[in-house]
């Protein structure tokens, strides 16, 4: 089956969405910060994009629920009157005559569940991250029988060339399961296939790792990657991002593992999925820490995986066999 129609939908759904959130950033963000329930900073960009994809979504394929991370329900409370108007106003540039009541319906099409197929969003993976002004990325994958089918994940601070860190900003990376990985600039352009880095390229045999300590066991990831021969200083950085770092080569390991603060905590789908199938495509491998594939099947949370291992293929035996013993 060719997923021809989805990658486009998908790839310019995402990349309104960042040129939405890039604006917010710009002109609002260090004043447009308030807080969810679970105490992580959302921003009127999230709305926006969350919104925007939708919005594509549900007009191109009716039939596909939208499992995302938003809903509107603070939008809709009392209260919320300048969060909505802003909303509506930043959507309002790219859907010429959007009212606050579609918007909010737009962005509560992501409260679908999951099923035979679905798509699962997070319009911004790292939200402290682009609060901070870095990494942070809106990742948006297609799941079919509990499979990725399409991955697409726009990172708006990402430089383009990482050689060139002072350059052009922002790359979208896109993938169609069996078909490889692709990088592009979101300003447009050609787009090039990737690939993860080799075994014996040491130059860049390093590790890429979440900035927040709460997202993993920094202690244990730096053990793990020393002892399978990744002994660079890590790359710390927001959000899915990780997973676009590891598949261009420029690291060859992220892993997150359980940290002992939250021992019970599972990931959820949108935090992974996109990242996953863009690196699978460009020839590397991810799992949780005990090799099981992770589960976008049953759920948003992924109940039956813990943690998440990524690598550039040839060194996850090895990093899986280091876990074993710490983690059955």
């Amino acid at each position: 089956m060719s997923y021809a129609k989805e990658m486009e939908v998908a790839r310019e759904a995402a990349r309104a969405a960042a040129l939405l959130c890039e604006d917010v950033r710009r002109e609002m963000v260090s004043e447009d910060t308030f807080t969810k329930k679970d105490k992580s900073p959302v921003t009127v960009a999230d709305f926006g994009a969350q919104a925007l994809i939708c919005r594509r979504l549900a007009r191109e394929f009716p039939k596909d629920s939208v499992v995302g991370e938003e809903d509107a329900h603070a939008l809709r409370a009392e209260g919320a009157e300048d969060a909505r108007a802003r909303v509506a106003d930043y959507v309002g540039r790219q859907v010429a005559g959007a009212t606050e009541e579609q918007v909010c319906d737009w962005i509560d099409h992501g409260n679908g569940q999951v099923g035979p197929r679905y798509w699962t969003l997070d319009p911004i993976d790292g939200t402290k991250g682009f609060v901070r002004g870095d990494q942070y990325a809106v990742a948006l994958a297609l799941v079919e029988g509990g499979d990725l089918k399409v991955g697409v994940l726009a990172c708006p601070y990402l430089p383009v060339d990482p050689e060139d860190p002072d350059g052009e900003r922002g790359v979208l990376f896109t993938a169609i399961r069996g078909e490889g990985a692709q990088l592009e600039s979101l300003r447009g352009g050609d787009a090039r296939s990737i690939r993860v880095v080799p075994s014996h390229d040491v130059a860049n045999l390093r590790m890429v790792e979440s900035v927040e300590s709460g997202h993993g066991d920094h202690s244990l990831q730096g053990r793990v990657a020393a002892n399978v021969g990744v002994t660079r200083e890590s790359v710390r950085m927001d959000s899915q991002a990780k997973y676009g770092a590891v598949a261009r080569g420029q690291a060859a390991l992220y892993l997150r593992l359980p940290s002992p603060k939250t021992p019970d905590y599972r990931e959820n789908i949108w935090d992974h999925a996109a990242g996953a199938l863009v690196v699978e495509e460009a020839g590397g491998k991810v799992t949780d820490v005990r090799g099981r594939p992770l589960d976008f099947a049953n759920g948003s949370k992924m109940h039956g995986n813990r943690g998440v291992v990524v690598s550039n293929g040839t060194l996850h035996a090895d990093v899986l066999a280091q876990l074993a013993g710490i983690f059955g």
